[in-house]
Parts: C-alpha cells; structure tokens; sequence
C-alpha cells in the first residue's frame, strides 16, 4: 500500500489522473497530519499557505480513512466546488468506492408545500407571479430540489422565502410531500454517504439544536474537517446566541393568512388580525429612522415611539396566537403557525427585555426590516463542550489562521487550548513572484480627503499594470467614494460591487483581462482569479474592524474589565487575519505575478505595523513607484519573449 506521500508524490495516483498536478512538501507533510488527526481522534489546527493544496491534503486521508467524515467549507460555492469537482477527481484518482453526499441547509431546498400556497397567495405583482410560476415548471424537473439549479431565478431573490421551508413552518411527517421531500431526501443521503458535505452555518445550527435538546440535522461521525476556519468565532457567535428579525413575524403572518384562506376562510377578522401584526412591525421598522446600520440596543430601546410599538406588536402577536388557538385543530398548517407564533412571542419578549450579563444586546436596521440579538461575549465554553460531547476527531485548517506565527486568537475565541497546531508555508515564489509597495506621504486614514489620496497614488500603479488590478476597500463608503472619482479618471472597465452579482464581476473582470475591480468585505476573501488578469491588489488602509460595531464594541468592554489589552489580543490579530485574506487575492498560482499595495501609513509609522508586516507573504518590498513600473516592464517581458 502507497505511503500518503506516494500517493501525493511525483509518480502517484494523483499526479497520474490530474492534469496540472505538481507534488508539494507542504501538502504531503499537511496530509500526513491530517491522517494522523484522524487516527488518534485528536484535534489538530492547520495553516496552509496559498499554494499548499490544503483541499487534496485533506481529502487523501479522510478518502482512505474508512471513516464517516462531514467536511464543512465556508460558503455554498465552495461546498458545491468540493462536492462536483474536488471530490470526485481525488476518489476516482485513488479508485476508493466512498459515497459522498452534499447536505445544504433547509431553505435551500424546494419546498412543495410551500410552493401550493405561495401559487394560492394574494399578490399584485406580476413579475413574482411569474417567477413562482417558473419555480413551478421547474419543480417537474428537478430531482435535487437545489435551488442553486434554477439560473433564471437568483439565488438571493425574495421570491424563494416563500417557496422553501423553515424550522418554523415545515410541516414534518403530517406534509403530504413528505415522501417527496427534496430536504427529507438529502438527508438520507447524508446519513448513507461516508463523506458528507456540509457548511458552517449547518453545521453550527446542528450544533445549537444540540444544545437545546433537539433532533439532530447531521449524522453522527467520526470526523470533522472544518476549511476556512477562520470564519468560525463569528459564525458561531451567530448561533449561540439568540436573534429574531422583523422577517420572521412577516412571515407569519403571511402563512398564517396563506393557510387560513387554504384551510377554513370564514370570514375576514383572521385576516384582519394578521395585517395589524405587519403593520405593526413596519411601524416598528419606521420608529427605528431612516439610518441603517448597526447599534447596541441601549441607543434605541429607551425611545418612546419604539417603546410604544414595541409594545403594538406584543400585543398584535398575543391576539394572532388567541386566534390560532381554537383553529389549530382544524388545520396542521395552522397548529404550525400557532406553535411558531406562541415561541415569536416569547423571544421577541426576551429580546425587547434586560439583557443578561454575560451577552451583548444589539440590533441591525435595514432599509425595510430590522433584527434584534443577544450575542454571548465568548463561545468558548459552549464550542468547547460541542467537541466533547461528539467524541470525534477535528481538523480545522486554513490559510489564515496564525498572527505572528501564534495561534492564540483562534485557540482562544473556540476554547482550543490543547490542539495540536501546525504551519506551513505558501510553495509559491513570492520574492520573485511579488512586489510589496507602501507609497511616500500618505495622509492618516482619519483625514477628510484620504480616499481622494488614495486614488491618486493608486492611478500610477494600476496605469503600470495595464488595470488588472482588485481594489479592495475596508468599508462601502469609502467604497462608493472611489468609485465615482475613478469613473473619470481611467480607461480601463471599471466594475464595482453592487452593480452585479459577486460571481458576475468576476466573471467579467477575467474576460476583460483589463479591468479595475473595485470590491469591500466579500472580495477579500474566497475570490480566486489566477493568471494575467488579475496582477495588482491595492488596499486602502489596515482593516481594523468598524468601532462603530455594537458586538466589537461588547467584547473591548469586557475585556477591558478583565483587566486584557482589547487592541493587542483582539483588535489587531484579527485585523492580521483579514489583512492576510485580502493579501492572498494576489497569487494564486506558481506562475501569478503582481504587486501588492497598501496605502495605510500606520503600516510603517506604528509600533504595531511589523505584526502586521511580518504576517504578510515573503515578497520584495519597496517604497518607490519607478520599482513598480520596472516590475512590470520586466514581467511583460518575459510574458512577450
């Protein structure tokens, strides 16, 4: 039997039925920890540069394991990227008959029940009509009941809310699709399948159902291998916490509305009861102000008109639940919708209250619709006691997960204090491969007209480098700013986020093959354009988390009474982290090129700007823009030649 690195070797299966396959040190020495991870049912924290082909590495060991193994992955894409195309091409290379099986969360999935009363519903739009009716051509095709199959409806369209199922309103065994059911279906699968395709928001909703009680949504398994980990303290935050948006309470009402119509339709004062429960809420949404944004829930509860509506919407609830009472034993749809209305009330209740001490208290408004959290001040303890109760091994890897070469953070959010660690280092060549550029004179961040500044320090580099470049921003105004100063002043495309979906700018940016893409928060991460396209990454300034964020603002505060330094242990290594992301945009590939810049003068001007110096790539470094322009005079040379 082959050695893991054999197998991953010069003369192994891998490199024998993969095209562009290169054997790496890393990624053996990588899979080789994995495979011993998963054998001692250890815990082990992996670092893997960009380059390192982390995904092969783990998937040889947990393919050969023998094991029952859930990989869970950052987002949906990567999920489907692993599952369609990683999966299969290391499985048929290594020749093992493993089952896998992709596992979405539940509003991912088409519902039918669901989609009947949406079909019944009262609308006054004709293009959601239309596009429930598209839904329902498509539904007689279908065999996954995956949403993400359906191109000519976008996946973030309003329209699938009413066609897919919650916790709240799925009806369970008592639906008459219930032998039919796409969710029902993937999870068989799920449970058959050896390896098993999660993502982290399912995986941590199964963990919080744990906690209190419930069924469970994943099958037991021997391991957990966890990609991007690094997104795990704020996703986990999410879900061992309490939240409830004006979302939640609209729809109730619709279903509520949408079942008594199917059900019974006696009269109009049920329907009357379920528009003063979303006027309610609208008028709620309206006493929060025209901002949106986040803010600590202190900011707002002490006003009287949202006191006021506060308590127009308990009441409007109480009277929806009196209402539902004698009905839900006409209608299972109903009995739902009681059930849902009845927990509604008791944690819109909880959350409208006195926090406990021990959790941030905040609230999100949006354009038409607003959320409410209680957010605990550390996960640690609940995460910690997750692990112990599954008995399983962890693997959780990353290609950010260290500052400084320390895992301290990320052990400390998730209360890892005895896993192995390990790291190793990009393949790439980045001294040759690179160029870093910080530029003279640059205003503070906190000036009135950096943005400005940043534009015209920018504009030689991007002219060097023919476009191609990402420019990535640490908030949408300053976003916006840029934007409307570059429409002017460059002939290249110009794509900005919000005009089109992420994955269309992306697309367009690499056909352009001389585009300026200009992108915040979602562009730093899990974007891979290789090649000529993309040679430039130029980044506004150090991306300190908003002070402005009521969660941020919590955990400096509670620190600060433990007696920590609330900048040096949190504010700055997971501004590392995100620098490090965004850094890792440039190469991706052993044959990328491109310079790296990155305006912020606190770079070279603070103590603490060597954290983040010596977290970044080994790339040649300069503060003079004729060095950029002879990077690129050298690069398109050989390119030409």
């Amino acid at each position: 039997m082959l050695s893991i690195r054999e197998i991953l070797g010069q003369n192994g299966p891998l490199a024998k039925h993969v095209s562009g396959f290169a054997p790496r040190v890393e990624q053996q020495a990588m899979s080789e920890a994995v495979a011993q991870t998963l054998e001692k049912g250890s815990v082990l924290i992996a670092e893997a540069g960009t380059g390192t082909g982390k995904t092969f590495a783990y998937l040889v060991p947990a393919i050969l394991s023998g094991r029952k193994i859930i990989i869970s992955t950052g987002t949906k894409n990567l999920q489907d990227q692993l599952f369609h195309r990683d999966l299969p091409v290391v499985r048929d290379a290594l020749g093992v008959p493993v089952t896998v099986a992709l596992l979405k969360g539940r509003n991912n999935y088409l519902c039918m029940h669901r989609l009947d009363l949406a079909e019944d519903g009262r609308y006054t739009d004709p293009q959601l009509a239309d596009k429930i009716q598209k839904i329902r051509r498509w539904s007689a095709e279908t065999i996954r009941g995956d949403l993400a199959e359906l191109n000519v409806v976008s996946e973030s369209d309003p329209v699938w809310g009413r066609v897919t199922s919650s916790t709240d309103n799925c009806l369970g065994q008592d639906c008459q699709y219930f032998d039919k059911c796409h969710l029902i279906e993937a999870r068989r699968q799920a449970q058959a399948a050896d390896i098993v395709v999660v993502n982290h928001h399912l995986l941590f909703a199964d963990m919080a159902l744990r906690e209190d009680g419930f069924g469970e949504l994943l099958p037991a398994a021997d391991a957990f291998i966890i990609d991007e980990a690094h997104q795990l303290p704020d996703v986990a935050s999410n879900f061992f916490g309490i939240s409830m948006s004006s979302h939640q309470m609209i729809e109730l009402a619709r279903d509520a509305e949408s079942e008594y119509l199917a059900e019974i339709n006696e009269g109009h004062e049920f329907q009357q009861c379920t528009d003063k429960l979303q006027k309610s809420v609208q008028d709620l949404r309206l006493s929060f102000g025209p901002s949106t944004g986040k803010g600590t829930w202190q900011d707002y509860s002490d006003t009287p008109s949202i006191t006021r509506d506060i308590e127009e919407v308990l009441d409007n609830l109480a009277e929806l639940e009196s209402f539902l009472k004698p009905l839900a034993e006409r209608s299972k749809g109903l009995d739902t919708c009681l059930k849902r209305c009845s927990e509604l009330l008791v944690t819109f209740t909880s959350l409208t209250g006195s926090a406990p001490a021990d959790y941030i208290h905040w609230c999100e408004i949006h354009k038409r619709s607003f959320s409410i959290h209680l957010t605990p001040l550390s996960i640690a303890a609940s995460f910690q006691s997750q692990l112990e109760s599954m008995k399983a091994a962890w693997v959780f890897t990353s290609a950010t997960l260290a500052v400084a070469d320390k895992f301290d953070l990320f052990q400390q959010q998730l209360g890892l204090t005895d896993a192995i660690t390990e790291q190793w280092e990009s393949p790439f060549d980045f001294p040759n491969q690179g160029l870093f550029y910080v530029p003279k004179g640059l205003p503070m961040p906190n000036e009135k007209q950096y943005t400005q500044a940043v534009i015209d320090y920018a504009l030689p580099v991007i002219e060097a480098s023919g476009g191609r470049t990402f420019m990535l921003f640490t908030s949408h105004r300053a976003l916006a700013e840029a934007a409307s100063i570059l429409e002017d002043e460059i002939d290249y495309p110009l794509l900005v986020q919000g005009d089109a979906p992420r994955d269309m700018l992306l697309d367009r940016f690499r056909k352009a093959g001389n585009a300026v893409l200009l992108g915040a928060s979602s562009f730093w991460e899990g974007v891979d354009v290789r090649g000529e396209a993309l040679s430039c990454v130029i980044i506004d300034k150090l991306p300190f988390a908003s002070p402005g964020d009521p969660v941020l603002q919590g955990r400096i505060e509670a620190m600060r009474k433990q007696g920590n330094n609330p900048f040096m242990h949190y504010q700055l290594p997971n501004a590392v982290i995100t620098l490090k992301q965004g850094a890792g945009r440039l190469i991706r590939d052993v044959n990328d090129y491109g310079v790296l810049m990155i305006m912020d003068p606190r770079l070279l001007g603070k103590s603490y700007g060597r954290i983040f110096l010596n977290s970044l790539p080994a790339m040649a470094r300069t503060r003079d823009i004729k060095d950029v322009e002879l990077f690129f005079d050298r690069i398109n040379e050989a390119v030409a030649s």
